[in-house]
């Protein structure tokens, strides 16, 4: 059933418990996610977004006991990925005629995946809505992060339906920020914005910019996924201001994979040595076989600088160090310093390749790395913790 938020809007989601992977297999979900929908009801009653395709039928049920549909005047579609249009569908086809606003991109999307032609209202920045008491006004939010992306601001409640923007892939039957595990909430939320929104940040400023030199009243932001900011809800435009803006903390993350072990004992020289000679930075060793690929972009898009590490096999890199790099050149990071090692036996190409795949991804290389032969002896433990050393004071 839906849970009210204020007397004229309602949320009509679906909290997914059990969600462990998105986009396929492309984001880890530890924490479950939700596809928050919101019905509005003043004079005209407002639909904003649906649900995931695979919950089509039990969120159109559910709506039932909530509302006729037949009373729903108007349906906003902020973006139609289809964790956000999957019951579209399954709505329409009990109100066939009913109106959906979109932006002229998300007109062409909608009928990409659904085939119909649907009474489209296309809209652009600064178009709105009356709806009784209320307007709503939208404003166009392309690559954030589809092409068709909007928002939707109601007056009077004060609420700014962001859609993606400001989400996080959290299941929680709390709704609101202040309700839930502050630190949880920020791991997700930082996870989420260095995943998705990193390759798009330069609109993101752009955007926020636009949003607030509107000095529109903002009481509530109401996301699409995870909670919605009630409780100072600008921290989180904050926040994405900062994350925008070439992010880094003062951490070096030390990024490897390994066969037998001798690249993870390189890896934990390399951080003795900075650790030695820098003890406030923060070092995470992060083995990319083990961990959560998603873990370690968001690592990278905390760090200031990061080693890659990959003993060579078959004359080249172990295929978790390479999935790596190609998901960190699709995040486009900025203003980050790398560096690569690796182990050999006999060919030893890891490092001049990885060095390589770490420019091309935009990193600033910063030397030509460092290669062990075979299990490194105590002499080659030395060499590699000066090796972090050096690092240290190559990248202040």
């Amino acid at each position: 059933m839906g849970k009210k938020i204020t007397d004229k809007v309602t949320w009509v989601g679906k909290v997914d418990w059990e969600l462990t992977y998105f986009h396929g297999h492309e984001y880890s979900t530890s924490k479950g996610s939700s596809y928050n929908s919101y019905l509005i009801r003043d004079e005209k009653t407002v639909l904003i977004d649906t649900v995931w395709l695979p919950y089509d039928k039990e969120f159109v049920t559910n709506l039932k006991k909530e509302i006729d549909l037949k009373q729903i005047d108007y349906i906003i579609a902020n973006h139609n990925e289809v964790d956000h249009s999957g019951a579209l569908a399954e709505i329409m086809r009990e109100i066939p005629d009913t109106p959906i606003y979109c932006t002229a991109n998300g007109a062409k999307i909608l009928k990409g995946h659904y085939h119909k032609d649907w009474n489209f209202v296309t809209v652009k920045t600064g178009d709105t809505l009356n709806i009784g008491s209320s307007t709503l006004t939208f404003v166009e939010a392309p690559m954030l992060h589809w092409p068709d992306s909007m928002m939707t601001y109601m007056s009077g409640d004060n609420i700014l339906f962001s859609n993606d923007a400001f989400g996080q892939h959290y299941a929680t039957e709390s709704l609101y920020n202040d309700k839930v595990d502050d630190c949880e909430l920020f791991a997700e939320a930082i996870k989420y914005y260095a995943n998705i929104l990193t390759p798009f940040s330069r609109f993101v400023s752009k955007k926020i910019e636009e949003v607030l030199s509107f000095n529109l009243p903002l009481d509530m932001i109401c996301t699409s996924h995870g909670v919605i900011w009630k409780n100072k809800p600008a921290q989180i435009i904050e926040k994405y201001m900062e994350w925008a803006n070439n992010y880094q903390e003062n951490q070096i993350t030390i990024i490897y994979d390994t066969m037998w072990d001798s690249t993870r004992k390189m890896a934990e020289a390399i951080a003795e040595g900075i650790t030695r000679t820098d003890s406030e930075v923060t070092v995470k060793l992060m083995n990319a076989s083990k961990e959560d690929k998603n873990d370690i972009i968001t690592e990278i898009f905390k760090s200031k600088a990061i080693l890659m590490g990959s003993p060579t096999v078959n004359n080249g890199l172990l295929y978790s160090i390479s999935g790596l790099l190609e998901m960190a050149k699709g995040m486009k990071f900025k203003n980050k310093k790398a560096a690569a090692f690796g182990s050999y036996g006999w060919s030893g190409e890891s490092v001049k390749q990885l060095t390589e795949k770490l420019k091309d991804a935009g990193f600033e290389v910063i030397n030509d790395g460092i290669r062990s032969l075979w299990i490194p002896d105590a002499d080659e433990v030395k060499k590699l913790i000066d090796y972090g050393k050096s690092y240290v004071d190559i990248i202040k």
